[in-house]
């Protein structure tokens, strides 16, 4: 049978595409190497935080946004800089961003909302910035935490496919080449895979038992990134941030590696921006992993202090949630890939929490009553299991504790107690008047202006070694493999580009395989809720071109 379309990968942008083209009366063929146990890919783990602007939730809390404010915010931090000419990597990269920020301040929230999607009240301040107003950074909260999480933006999608009699779903069938006949992609082959009952997220069983091969008038690539793919991330690692780290976690399951882009590139297809990715400085070792080397991030509140390696203060834009990038770089040129966080119980109970949706069941389950819970005193359930179990955390009454205990889980003893002492008593102190010239206490101040941050994510400033606040708490922080910010290049109607201007003839693509549009929507930097909100517009777009064809 020939299809009209075929979209490999069933993640969130492969989803979208593929029900909006079959709403339109077309038929497509949706597959992907992993089982069905493994529908929606990454956005199952997500978080499910998504960018709006100018959103009701925004009014409502008093954050005064705009379009252009977006817009400027994007451009500060997407710092694009490959536009020589109209072949060069960011041309379309640009483009993509300009359309998806009118798209955020317009009828993405519309749209959502009748697909049953629903928002919690509190709009998360994600990515600080910590620089001037035209640099990087959210100026205003813009993080939109979905009433349900991941699964709950995916939903819908999977709902649509088990309903669309002319969407048919292949799973454990992996691309192995894209067939190309007079110069257009007409389909794809490969080999299908034994069944594998390996839960979601692990490994599967990669043995072939037989091939495919299908034809169709276009082919969608939506098989996502490189993140799982540690070496080639390290391959690819950008110059501007130094010598790529020998120690990561990885924050995507093993099988998000990238090959499908190479088979993309094997028929002349234009993958731009490779240099250009998101990974997180606050990863810590999951106690209970799914996939290999599993990590969590810690979504971190302003208060912590961050030290390097050998116990060294990070100074501005370096702080907890600020500028993600700027803290990588400021690590990676200390010579080691790890941090610190010294802090407080009630800062941990306050302003610690876990990106995933299974780290948060109370929102996950869209329960209200557990939701409620986290305004009385005490950490989260999925935070106080990692006190406990967690082989980053160290728990102490005194500082000497601490960082005796700091030092036993490094191969060589580098912190130094009178020197983190007198660094944290001369933050201390600053606290002794509402104004201050410390950078970090004057974000802290500046953050609970903010009513969210104030009620229920940034604690009452005070002393670090107040024992009326203890005990102290240390976390190790390591570098976190997550997103691969370049891609496919692609024009505004999703096509694949070979040259920079030409379309691949029958080649389109979506989400993160396409850099979440245009071969790198974000530039150098997210502002983050910016990767499922680009998985959802490129699949759009992609959707509605092919759908209308």
């Amino acid at each position: 049978m020939k299809f009209d379309t075929i979209v490999v990968g069933s993640g969130l942008s492969g989803l979208v595409a593929a029900t909006e083209i079959a709403e339109r009366k077309k038929r497509v063929l949706l597959i992907d190497q992993e089982g069905r146990q493994s529908l929606g890919g990454q956005a199952y783990w997500s978080f499910g935080g998504l960018f709006l602007i100018d959103s009701p939730e925004q009014r409502k809390l008093n954050i005064q946004d705009s379009a252009n404010l977006g817009w400027q915010d994007w451009q500060g931090s997407a710092n694009w800089d490959r536009l020589a000419d109209p072949y060069d990597e960011d041309i379309w990269a640009k483009k993509w961003a300009e359309a998806y920020v009118n798209f955020a301040a317009g009828r993405k929230r519309e749209w959502l909302q009748s697909l049953g999607i629903r928002f919690f009240p509190i709009v998360g301040w994600a990515e600080r910035g910590g620089s001037l107003a035209h640099e990087h950074g959210n100026s205003v909260p813009r993080f939109h935490i979905v009433w349900g999480t991941g699964p709950a933006i995916l939903q819908p999608f999977i709902t649509k496919l088990n309903d669309l009699q002319n969407l048919t779903y292949l799973p454990r069938h992996r691309v192995e080449q894209l067939i190309m006949s007079g110069g257009k992609i007409v389909g794809v082959e490969g080999y299908r895979l034994e069944e594998s009952n390996a839960m979601r997220g692990r490994a599967s069983s990669k043995t072939a038992i037989g091939e495919f091969r299908y034809l169709a008038d276009t082919v969608v690539i939506a098989s996502g990134g490189i993140g799982g793919n540690l070496d080639l991330v390290r391959k690819n690692w950008p110059t501007w941030l130094g010598k790529a780290p020998k120690k990561m976690i990885a924050g995507v399951p093993e099988y998000v590696n990238g090959r499908l882009l190479q088979v993309s590139e094997q028929v002349g297809a234009r993958t731009v921006n490779k240099d250009r990715m998101w990974h997180y400085t606050e990863g810590i070792r999951n106690w209970y992993p799914v996939w290999k080397s599993h990590g969590i991030r810690i979504l971190p509140g302003p208060s912590s202090i961050w030290l390097s390696a050998t116990g060294d203060r990070f100074s501005a834009p370096n702080f907890p949630g600020f500028d993600t990038l700027s803290t990588l770089k400021a690590i990676q040129d200390t010579g080691y890939d790890y941090s610190w966080f010294i802090t407080t119980k009630e800062i941990v109970e306050r302003e610690f929490a876990l990106s995933g949706s299974e780290q948060n069941p109370d929102l996950t389950g869209k329960n209200l009553k557990l939701v409620l819970k986290r305004a009385l005193p005490g950490p989260t359930t999925a935070v106080q299991s990692f006190l406990d179990f967690g082989e980053d955390f160290v728990t102490a009454q005194s500082l000497t504790e601490l960082i005796n205990k700091m030092n036993t889980l490094t191969d060589e003893s580098l912190l130094n107690l009178d020197t983190i002492k007198d660094t944290i008593v001369a933050r201390d102190r600053e606290l002794n008047n509402p104004f201050t010239k410390d950078a970090q206490v004057q974000a802290i101040h500046n953050a609970r202006q903010y009513i969210g941050d104030q009620k229920i994510r940034v604690a009452k400033p005070h002393q670090i070694l107040d024992q009326n606040h203890g005990p102290l708490i240390a976390v190790k922080l390591h570098i976190l493999s997550r997103k691969t910010l370049g891609g496919l290049q692609t024009n505004l109607d999703g096509a694949v580009l070979k040259d920079g201007i030409q379309p691949l003839p029958g080649l389109y693509a979506a989400g993160e395989a396409a850099g979440f549009g245009g071969g790198g929507v974000h530039g150098y930097r997210s502002l983050e809720g910016t990767f499922l909100g680009g998985c959802l517009f490129s699949g759009l777009q992609v959707g509605h071109t092919l759908g209308s064809s």
